[in-house]
């Protein structure tokens, strides 16, 4: 896979793919984490002279335009994050596009709105894909696929588009795929994975792989739930897929048979309704034991026992890869389990991985030191992917 440093780029019209993706309230950007994991490669290109053209999706509009999703706050932060001028073009493809990418000078850059405007986009038809990304393609001479968040995406932007430019990774790119070599080649052990988030079927691909990798897997968030119900408690109100208990149960029976430790909550912070997470109001919490949650309460935290016992056994890990909160983080009264394990890793000697998506999010609305973590990655969802074994179409359309 060639990267940027190989690419002649002065001069050259350079289409980068990011991935921009970021939280709004209205038109402030609650974490721009992912504007600022782009820069480098922005910077790098721009400094060689490059026509820099920065496009991304933000949300899921529906194959329109939405004001709503549009990038042009995100336009004002990148600009901010440069300490340049970033031209805004109103549409992806069309006249607005067209005449701002036709007026950009050596070393300057532009962003197209929102590319899931346009429904080729997303398209699973190839044709109606590939047409958008021939559209795309005549605004550039150059491609530069630096947006891991959509890796796992095959969208034209992401998938068609590099078969139509010469092109090449990314810094970020490059980053990621490297961190991720390490938690799937020649890992250092022990190699302690703690997975969280609201449903266990958005993990049963990568429990399923991790059950030939991991040491130990310590689940919390939502999907434990399921877990406890496979171990034969009641959970209450609490979140529960329960068209998941009979594949929880074969993982637990082929974990004890490899070997591989799980390790569930001993005790979770309850309530008996969803926090208000606008408000912040007090959800009047309680700690009970993970097996006798009463009908009335939901678990929407591991609890003090629990977290405990989970910063125990990261504690000798020598690598760990997190991926989803350990409750509803956004709420004071539900952050402790999420915030016990962000510091568990920071106290680790290991190589600690944040495997992007809310993990990521938690660790900065926490107020955590990111550069203290071995990694962050941007993409959750193809991180998941890429530790399943899985094909990205992402990263394949730029190997040559």
């Amino acid at each position: 896979m060639k990267t940027i440093d190989d690419l002649q780029v002065a001069g050259q019209r350079v289409f980068v793919r990011v991935d921009l993706n970021v939280p709004l309230d209205g038109e402030t950007i609650t974490d721009d984490g992912r504007i600022r994991a782009a820069v480098p490669t922005i910077n790098k290109l721009l400094d060689r002279g490059a026509k820099v053209i920065v496009a991304s999706h933000l949300g899921r509009p529906k194959g329109a335009p939405d004001p709503q999703y549009s990038l042009a706050p995100v336009a004002r932060r990148l600009g901010e994050l440069l300490g340049k001028q970033v031209a805004f073009a109103a549409d992806t493809v069309d006249e607005s596009a067209q005449a701002t990418v036709a007026a950009l000078g050596d070393g300057e850059v532009a962003l197209l709105e929102n590319l899931r405007f346009n429904a080729g986009e997303t398209s699973k038809d190839d044709a109606e894909r590939g047409a958008f990304a021939d559209r795309l393609a005549a605004l550039a001479d150059l491609y530069v696929g630096d947006g891991f968040g959509a890796v796992h995406r095959k969208h034209a932007s992401v998938y068609d588009l590099p078969a139509r430019l010469p092109h090449a990774a990314g810094e970020l790119i490059a980053a990621e795929l490297s961190v991720l070599k390490k938690l799937t080649e020649d890992v250092k052990r022990p190699y302690a994975v703690v997975l969280g988030g609201a449903k266990v079927s958005d993990k049963l691909g990568v429990i399923d792989h991790l059950l030939e990798k991991a040491d130990r897997i310590l689940i919390g968030g939502g999907m434990a739930y399921t877990f406890l119900k496979a171990q034969g408690h009641e959970v209450g109100g609490s979140l529960l897929q329960e068209d998941q208990v009979p594949a929880v149960q074969d993982y637990l029976r082929r974990a004890k048979e490899r070997g591989v430790e799980f390790v569930l909550p001993v005790d979770v912070t309850a309530a008996s309704e969803f926090p208000d997470l606008k408000t912040k109001a007090p959800a009047n919490p309680q700690v009970i034991a993970a097996d006798a949650i009463p009908a009335d309460l939901q678990g929407l935290d591991i609890g003090p026992e629990t977290r405990k016992l989970y910063a125990s056994k990261l504690a000798d890990a020598a690598t760990v890869f997190w991926n989803g909160p350990m409750g509803v983080f956004e709420h004071p009264d539900f952050a402790e389990g999420t915030r016990a394990v962000a510091q568990a890793l920071l106290d680790s000697p290991a190589f600690t991985v944040v495997g992007g998506g809310d993990s990521a999010a938690a660790v900065r609305i926490l107020g955590f030191d990111e550069n203290a973590f071995g990694h962050i990655s941007t993409g959750g969802g193809a991180s998941l992917e890429y530790l399943e074994g899985k094909t990205l179409p992402g990263l394949a359309a730029l190997e040559d």
